[in-house]
């Protein structure tokens, strides 16, 4: 079996889909946290938007990452 070559070429696009899909699941989650009653929604929602903003931290150091090396290739 022939392995692919490792194509980056769109890598940070691709990270950066991710990022504004992420974003908009933060703001998604913040207007349910605003509408909603429940304190374990809200617990659970505001869990998950920690998360995420983690998860982005990591995602702009990776395309930053990414871009970088685009410059020495």
């Amino acid at each position: 079996m022939k392995n692919k070559p490792d194509d980056r070429s769109d890598n940070v696009e691709k990270i950066q889909k991710h990022i504004d899909d992420t974003v908009q699941n933060i703001d998604a989650a913040e207007e349910m946290i605003a509408l909603s009653d429940n304190p374990k929604t809200i617990g659970d929602l505001k869990a998950k938007n920690r998360r995420r903003e983690a998860a982005l931290d990591a995602m702009r150091a990776e395309i930053r990452d990414e871009a970088r090396d685009r410059e020495r290739e």
